[in-house]
Formats: C-alpha cells, sequence, structure tokens
C-alpha cells in the first residue's frame, strides 16, 4: 500500500528524517509514535505532498484513494450532513452530473458508477458518523457556522471516514472528543476496511485499533507488530540487547587493547600484537543505548489554607442571559481533592471550569473562595493567546514582573525548559513545548487550585506520565477534563457528573462510566427506533421489498429483460476498463500490431457499451412505469 525509501528531510538545518524507509502493506492498522518534535506530522505532510522531501522516495499504488482529516472546513450556510457529504469528492460530482448531464450514454455511465460506490447510502451512513461523534439528530440540518472549532473537526474527522480512503492519514484524532465520542471512534476504526495511520499518544486507542506500530526514532522509521504494549515490549527487549552487545564488545576492546599494550615491544609476540590489532580495528562497535530522560514537571507547592479553600451554592452559570448551562450546582473544594468532570462535550464541563476560575460570574447562587486562595487554569485555548514571536523566557518575564532572571529560568526549568528552549520563538515551539510553557505560566504564583481543561493533547507518551506523577506529588487541589481515562484514573479520587443540566457526584469509577455510556446508547437507539413516527406516504424498507418482490413476480419477463440489460452494461463497462488500463502500461505502443488490435477492441467495446446502456435505460423506464 505504501513504500518509502530513503527517504531524507530537514528543516532550517535541522534533519528531521534521514534515509528512513518503510513499507505498508494492505489493510494495516498502523500507529505512528515518537516524542514530540521528532517529526511525526511532518512525515504525514510529506506523504500527502504538502511538503517536498529532500530525497527519497514516495510510492503509492496509481489508483489508490488517499485521505486525511481537512482542515479547512468552512463556516458558512452549509448543514453538517452536506459537509460531510462533500468528502467524498467521486459522489458529489458524480451527483452533481447526474442532475445537470443531458448526454444519455454519458448519463447511464454516471448513474452505473453511483450504483457501483453505493452512493445512495452515503446519507445514512453519514448520519450514523456524525451521530457516534456525539451530534444529535436535529444537528444534522444545522448550518456548520454554528458549531465550534472543535465540533468543526469532528464534522472534519466524519468526512474523512466517510470517504473510506484505501490510505486515511489520522493525527491526534481524539483530541476534539469526548470519552463517548472515543468508544465510538475505537470501534469504527478496528472495523476499518483499508489502512490507516494514525498519529496517537492515546495508550488506549493504539491498544485497542493498531496491528503494527512505527516509532520514529533516530530520524528514522523503525516498525514493530502488534499493539502499542507489544510494542513497548519488544522496543525494551531489543534495547536491553543492544546494551548487552556493547557492554560485551566494549569488553573484548578493552582485553584487546591490554594485550596490544603489554605486548607489542616484545618481539617474540608481536606477530599476536599485530593480529590483535587487526582485529581492534575490524570491530563494528554498536553504540551505547542512550538514557531517556522525560523532562519534568514539577509544580511549586503552595502554603496549607483552611478549609473549604472553594463552595458553590446553588449556582447557575452560562454564556447567554436567562438561558444557563448549568443550574443548582452545589460543590466544596478542598486542597487535598483530586477532582475529574465526566460528561459528553457541550454537557457544561468548560463551563464549570470557568466558573470556578472566576472567569465567568454564577447567574444565580454563589461561589465563596478563601481570601487567600490562587488558581491555576489551564486551557489549549490559551496556546492562541500567546505571543508567537516572543520567546519562552519572555512571556515568563512579564509573567513574573520583578523577578529576576535566575527565577523566571528557573520556574521554566521545572517544565523542561532549558536556557536554549527558553530563548527559542514560540512559533517555533511544537504542540507539546506550547502546552508545557502554558503549565508553566499557570503556576508561577504556586496556585493552590489547578484547574485542567484538556491538558494532554499535544504531549507525548513519557509527558503523559510526567504530568501524572507530577500531579501526584502537587499539594493543591486538581480539577480534570480530559478525554483520557487512564489519566482519570491515576489522578482522580473522585468523579462529578455534569449532565442534563446539572453538576452530581458520581459514585462509580471509570470503567463504571464507560458501561453507563454504552448502555444509554443502546437504551437510546432502541427508544429511537421505537418512537420513531412513520412518515406518510414514506414506505419502510421491509414493504419497500415487498412491492419489488410483488411487482417481478407480476411482470418476470420485463424484469428478466431489465435484469440482463444491465448486466451486460456492467460486464461491457469492466471489460472497457481493462482494455484502457493495458492502454495505459508503459510500452503499450512498443509492438504496433498488438496496440492497434487492442484499440479496435477498444473501439468496437465501446460502441456496445452505448447500444447496452440505451436498451437497459428503455427498459428500466418501461419497468419503472409498470404498476402493480
Amino acid at each position: 500500500m505504501l513504500n518509502i525509501s530513503g527517504l531524507t528531510y530537514r528543516i532550517a538545518g535541522r534533519t528531521i528524517l534521514e534515509d528512513a524507509s518503510l513499507r505498508l502493506q494492505d489493510n494495516w492498522k498502523i500507529g505512528v509514535v515518537g516524542a514530540n518534535g521528532v517529526g511525526k506530522s511532518t512525515l504525514f505532510k510529506l506523504i500527502s505532498g504538502e511538503l517536498v522531501m529532500d530525497s527519497g522516495e514516495i510510492d503509492l499504488p496509481v489508483n489508490a484513494k488517499f485521505g486525511w482529516v481537512k482542515q479547512d472546513i468552512p463556516s458558512d450556510n452549509t448543514t453538517l450532513l452536506d459537509v460531510v457529504l462533500s468528502g467524498d469528492e467521486e459522489r458529489a460530482k458524480l451527483m452533481v452530473q447526474s442532475e445537470t448531464e443531458t448526454d444519455p450514454y454519458k448519463l447511464a455511465e454516471v448513474h452505473t458508477r453511483l450504483m457501483d460506490i453505493d452512493a445512495y447510502s452515503a446519507p445514512a451512513k453519514a448520519a450514523t458518523i456524525l451521530n457516534g461523534l456525539g451530534f444529535k439528530e436535529e444537528e444534522l440540518s444545522k448550518p456548520i457556522s454554528d458549531f465550534s472549532g472543535g465540533w468543526r473537526m469532528r464534522v472534519a474527522l466524519a468526512a474523512a471516514l466517510l470517504n473510506e480512503p484505501d490510505l486515511l492519514l489520522l493525527d491526534e484524532p481524539t483530541n476534539h472528543l469526548d470519552i463517548e465520542a472515543i468508544m465510538w471512534l475505537e470501534e469504527y476504526l478496528v472495523s476499518y476496511p483499508h489502512t490507516l495511520l494514525i498519529i496517537s499518544h492515546d495508550r488506549d486507542l493504539l491498544n485497542k485499533c493498531a496491528d503494527h506500530i512505527v516509532h520514529i526514532e533516530n530520524h528514522k522509521l523503525v516498525t514493530y507488530t502488534g499493539n502499542y504494549d507489544s510494542y513497548e515490549k519488544e522496543r525494551a527487549e531489543k534495547r536491553m540487547n543492544q546494551q548487552k552487545l556493547h557492554e560485551k564488545q566494549m569488553a573484548h576492546k578493552a582485553h584487546l587493547e591490554a594485550y596490544i599494550n603489554r605486548f607489542k615491544a616484545k618481539a617474540s609476540k608481536a606477530k599476536q600484537a599485530q593480529s590483535r590489532v587487526k582485529q581492534l580495528e575490524k570491530m563494528d562497535i554498536v553504540s551505547a543505548v542512550m538514557a531517556e530522560r522525560a523532562k519534568p514537571f514539577i509544580f511549586p507547592k503552595p502554603e496549607e489554607l483552611s478549609p473549604p479553600i472553594l463552595s458553590i451554592d446553588k449556582a447557575s452559570v452560562g454564556y447567554e442571559k436567562d438561558k444557563p448551562i448549568l443550574t443548582g450546582v452545589n460543590e466544596r473544594i478542598d486542597m487535598d481533592d483530586r477532582i475529574a468532570l465526566l460528561g459528553a462535550n457541550g454537557n457544561g464541563k468548560s463551563t464549570l471550569i470557568k466558573l470556578i476560575a472566576n472567569r465567568l460570574a454564577p447567574m444565580a447562587g454563589e461561589v465563596e473562595r478563601h481570601n487567600k486562595l490562587r488558581i491555576g487554569y489551564f486551557s489549549q485555548h490559551q496556546a492562541e493567546e500567546l505571543d508567537l514571536n516572543a520567546t519562552a523566557y519572555d512571556e515568563m518575564k512579564r509573567k513574573m514582573k520583578g523577578k529576576d532572571e535566575k527565577e523566571v529560568r528557573g520556574l521554566l526549568g521545572k517544565f523542561g525548559f532549558n536556557k536554549e528552549l527558553s530563548d527559542n520563538r514560540i512559533d517555533d515551539l511544537s504542540g507539546g513545548e506550547k502546552s508545557r510553557l502554558l503549565f508553566a505560566l499557570m503556576s508561577y504564583d504556586a496556585p493552590h487550585l489547578i484547574l485542567l481543561d484538556e491538558p494532554i493533547n499535544h504531549l507525548d507518551m513519557d509527558a503523559r506520565e510526567g504530568l501524572v506523577q507530577a500531579l501526584n506529588n502537587y499539594n493543591g487541589a486538581v480539577i480534570l477534563v480530559s478525554h483520557d481515562p487512564s489519566m482519570v484514573e491515576k489522578v482522580a479520587d473522585r468523579l462529578w457528573l455534569v449532565k442534563d443540566g446539572e453538576c452530581q457526584p458520581y459514585d462509580g469509577d471509570i470503567d463504571a462510566y464507560r458501561k453507563l455510556v454504552i448502555e444509554e446508547r443502546r437504551e437510546e437507539k432502541k427508544a429511537e427506533k421505537q418512537a420513531k413516527p412513520k412518515k406518510e406516504g414514506v414506505l419502510s424498507k421491509k414493504e419497500l421489498r415487498q412491492i419489488a418482490a410483488k411487482k417481478r413476480k407480476a411482470y418476470p419477463a420485463e424484469y428478466k429483460a431489465m435484469d440482463e440489460a444491465e448486466k451486460k452494461v456492467k460486464a461491457l463497462a469492466k471489460e472497457k476498463r481493462a482494455l484502457e488500463a493495458q492502454m495505459a502500461e508503459p510500452g503499450f505502443f512498443d509492438n504496433q500490431n498488438l496496440s492497434s488490435q487492442t484499440q479496435m477492441e477498444h473501439e468496437n467495446v465501446q460502441v456496445k457499451l452505448e447500444d447496452a446502456e440505451v436498451t437497459w435505460l428503455d427498459l428500466t423506464e418501461k419497468y419503472e412505469n409498470l404498476s402493480v
């Protein structure tokens, strides 16, 4: 399906990939992993042609359909459903042509192709995908402009999934999803019928969906068979064996060098010493395994405050007057709390976080904060507020007014910034590095309460583990919104469920919540099926099948003639495509006799096909006009 050889790419003098190779088979599902900044997204841009490689080759089958999640989603009056349907470019083009084409022969070809690609079932399939990604049925007819950027990215993902390309590239597909949508996506990707390349730091997703892992390391692409856990085990074993071999070679080298140094001056041993010199020169010593040191997260420790540090009493909150998102919120927060918010996107988790952070005032009720309470607030949207032309040090210095350089760089160092990285322009930082800067800016005054709204979207596996460890070592309170069940499980000891305009304590664990979501979906589908009224004049699929069968029985000769005409059209169309493929092969015209014969066959088939299409259209029209 995909063959990469000798791929080299550099940017601003820095090597990203060097002589890298990769060979993928049809229907593989590959997770692409590696530390932040190693070039995972760059690899996708090279495959898609958005970036031009310095050298090497990237080969895809000639007729393979290739797709990825597009970033340029429109913001106009196009409905959600139509945006997703437009993702299948071939279908969209054929549907327009079916309405505008006047040539009966070409129109027949259009309808044949529409049937071949199952075009008429696309709206139902698109609706299923959108529903799985969290959209309600009544939202499918709403304009895309009604939805925020995160929801539009879900629409873009839906369009890519509907298109079902032979090779689909997904770059962090879970970043804009909640736990409910991720559960659906995992099931969908497991059964995806073609080849997948998925950049993800979501261990659960890669364990459930990937059958191969490609690790970008030392500018190379290294392929492992199995899911993420299998890859981790195999890589650890390879690194251990490499280190053992290195140590054995170094011991042997030391032994040879000691012998040479001892006996090189003795005439009686000169020949043996020279032999060992040659052995030493021929040694190909494997490199030592470099220790992988994860960059730190260290949150400054605040002083103790008497409980509660914050209490919410019968609060309502929202964005529009008289239209609260949440009502009757009654909660209390102490310094030793570790709380995770559960609930689908759009239910009000981020709204509640903003209420606690004092970024939204309550519409009713009260929020009381300890008079010495300091709050740190993290949201991915804050990255958009950074001055991209400034350095990380500049941003931190502005935040820590009156502090000297040593203190500013010291705090940056607690979040993985050395002097060189601190002095880089923010625009040149990776997504993970920008997240680290936001953590540092949030922590400058040692907050007593940390509010984290999707904190791990751009962090690699090691950074995620580092963040979990840092939060567990932190002596203040934490409130967390995360789509990663693993992080919720490792950090939180209390769960709040935000749902149906309320916030209530949830007594189960994250696994119980997953089961609850699955059961609720099952019940919703069951209720929809039972309650959905039958539209007047619209027949069910079963009724349509019964009518079709009755018609076939009433007019067997007419149906048989139409069916055989359609089969003839399809057979001739297939024969025509085969001849055209033969004519497109390199060197086709080298054999003049064979090429002339093939061209004549093609012309004859073309004439037969046009006649067959006219016959089929006539018979179809006559059959459709027959009444039962």
